[in-house]
């Protein structure tokens, strides 16, 4: 019997979209637009958090959010009727994630000269929109309470890769086994630099200490 024959594959199939990410990140930069990639996974209080955040920003700063979903502008139309600012739709077709070239055409939906920070909020999933670079300045990434402290420990990437992680809906500790200081251990365990903002999106509390910690993100990268 012949051997069965062995690959290896040695150029990783994310280069090109590293390659892409990394274009549209200078030319973000060259045009002093903040670009914010906010993930999480379904129900975890997304845009609650942006339109909460949004109305904190909203006067300091020029703002665009890219909504992106299989199906549907639920987002979208939430975030321009709670907010008023500018707010686009991005159907993926089926995928689950969004790379650096679906994240420009969205990009290219917007005026950019006249935004300071655009929020791309992406596909609801904890496993694929980790796995791809779309350019953003800085990744973001809520995890709620309901879903539990160990999830740092079942999707080590997308807490590798995010520079932020806000825990959100605080207001429900007493009734979820969530240990808050367990779960920064876990963080940590995945990166020590992540920043951690616990919060509650419905009443707001919490939320000016992330709003405060983006505004200065923004300002230093137009700088």
């Amino acid at each position: 019997m012949d051997e069965v024959k062995v690959i290896e594959i040695k150029k990783s199939i994310f280069a090109e979209n590293d390659k892409d990410a990394d274009a549209l990140r200078k030319e973000l930069k060259d045009r002093g637009v903040y670009l914010l990639n906010l993930m999480s996974s379904p129900g975890s209080g997304k845009t609650t958090t942006l339109i909460k955040t949004i109305n904190l920003l909203k006067d300091k700063l020029r703002i665009a959010v890219m909504e992106a979903d299989i199906d549907s502008d639920v987002d979208a139309v939430k975030i321009k009727d709670a907010t008023g600012i500018k707010s686009i739709q991005l159907h993926t077709g089926g995928m689950c994630h969004l790379d650096a070239e679906m994240t420009r055409q969205g990009l290219d939906g917007l005026v950019l000269q006249d935004c300071d920070l655009v929020v791309l909020e992406n596909v609801g999933n904890l496993v694929c929109p980790a796995e791809f670079d779309t350019g953003s300045c800085r990744n973001a990434m809520i995890l709620s309470v309901p879903e539990g402290d160990d999830k740092p420990l079942k999707y080590p990437l997308m807490f590798s890769v995010c520079d932020v992680v806000i825990i959100n809906k605080t207001d429900v500790l007493p009734y979820f086994d969530f240990d808050m200081e367990k779960c920064r251990e876990y963080i940590r365990m995945r990166n020590p630099h992540a920043r951690v903002f616990p919060i509650c999106a419905r009443t707001g509390e919490g939320v000016d200490a992330f709003a405060e910690w983006l505004l200065a993100e923004v300002r230093s990268w137009k700088q």
